[in-house]
């Protein structure tokens, strides 16, 4: 175990999911490079070496390569290519390229979640607009369209309220420039999510059910553990750890989900890197989801994934006139409240809705953790300088 302590870790991506992930390998003594093009991106000021490059320079990502024992993300929207390259020519990548290539599809996500016998919603391929009328045909009105790559947070969908509203909402996604795929509308009473975690030798730890609650298709608040019952979070907790096996998952993965109002659980959507609705890990559970993957990719035994205390955590975002240098107002009242602990990334630009930071709550009851998280964040705001009140 002491060579795997030894071994230097690159990152791809200097973001707020890079710096936890540092934070946690720190602890354990490890080297690491990040590669982003931001010279003050958040993992700037505690990583050891930071490579100011491109996502897509392949000279940049073997040069991290080279100072790297293993590679790994902090998101999955980058070029497959080179990583595939390495990857073939002996270096670890870890979650695999060839898991990354995958998932980062959303048809061929789908597709190999179905062939490994996961429940998700029926869907199909809808590359023209006949295509997208059929859909209509055989999943009814309305239903949901997405762009097959790059979309987040709401980006890449239209809602397909009945067949006129099929062409905008076509034109909208790039009418035919990018694929497309549709997908039957699933009238779910919760969406949840579930972090798993799987080392390079099989070992698979599965965390507690988070309960997501999501504002204009951005997460707001993860309640954990989730108002289900034990029989619907027994199934959500073993899907987790089969997604990890169709996939051949190493390290973080992100399993969101919905729960039916007949107790069905499909899956929705994976990540295969520590995920934002997974934050409340940090003081909820024995082991975070950021120490589990550095743990994971470097040959590591896991971490016990226990819930310490009924957890709660709010995404803090840029407010509406946030557009400049960002300053954060009412840390000070947000922190009076009872078990609050703030993480602040360190972006040095805010914008409108961009995650900023955000704020966890334990306690020993879940309505309690709840009212205190509400409080915290009814108290703090995060906008630009150039905006604040005289004499602040």
């Amino acid at each position: 175990m002491a060579d795997n302590l030894n071994k230097k870790i690159g990152i791809i991506g200097g973001g707020q999911l890079g710096k936890m992930m540092i934070q946690e390998a720190k602890k354990m003594g490890f080297y690491v490079t990040v590669l982003d093009p931001a010279e003050k991106c958040p993992c700037h000021s505690i990583c050891d070496e930071h490579i100011i490059a491109g996502f897509d320079d392949r000279e940049a990502i073997r040069r991290l390569s080279s100072k790297s024992d293993v590679v790994t993300y902090e998101f999955e929207h980058i070029d497959c290519k080179e990583l595939t390259l390495l990857e073939n020519e002996g270096k670890k990548i870890y979650p695999t390229a060839k898991s990354l290539k995958t998932i980062q599809n959303k048809m061929t996500q789908k597709q190999t979640l179905r062939k490994g016998c996961i429940p998700v919603a029926d869907f199909m391929e809808t590359n023209t607009i006949e295509e997208i009328y059929k859909a209509g045909d055989i999943f009814g009105y309305p239903f949901i369209l997405k762009t097959c790559t790059g979309g987040y947070d709401g980006k890449g969908n239209a809602f397909v309220k009945n067949k006129e509203s099929a062409v905008d909402a076509f034109g909208a996604l790039g009418a035919g420039k990018i694929g497309l795929m549709a997908e039957k509308l699933v009238n779910f009473k919760l969406e949840i999510s579930v972090l798993a975690c799987r080392g390079i030798d099989g070992q698979t730890k599965v965390y507690p059910v988070g309960d997501n609650r999501h504002i204009d298709n951005i997460l707001h608040e993860t309640i954990v553990p989730a108002d289900i019952d034990g029989l619907t979070t027994e199934k959500a907790m073993e899907l987790a750890g089969r997604v990890m096996e169709v996939f051949d998952g190493v390290g973080m993965f992100c399993v969101e989900m919905f729960v039916t109002n007949n107790n069905e659980v499909l899956v929705n959507e994976v990540a295969p890197r520590p995920h934002n609705s997974g934050h409340y890990s940090i003081e909820g559970c024995v082991t975070s989801q950021f120490e589990n993957h550095i743990r994971a990719i470097t040959g590591l035994p896991l971490g016990n994934t226990e819930l310490i205390r009924p957890t709660v955590m709010i995404n803090l975002l840029g407010d509406e006139n946030a557009e400049g240098d960002a300053v954060v107002l009412g840390a000070e009242e947000a922190l009076m409240a009872e078990g609050v602990k703030l993480h602040i990334y360190g972006k040095k630009t805010a914008s409108p809705r961009r995650k900023m930071g955000h704020l966890t709550v334990t306690a020993n009851d879940i309505d309690t953790a709840v009212k205190n998280a509400e409080y915290a964040f009814s108290k703090i705001k995060i906008t630009a300088k150039q905006i604040l009140p005289k004499g602040e």
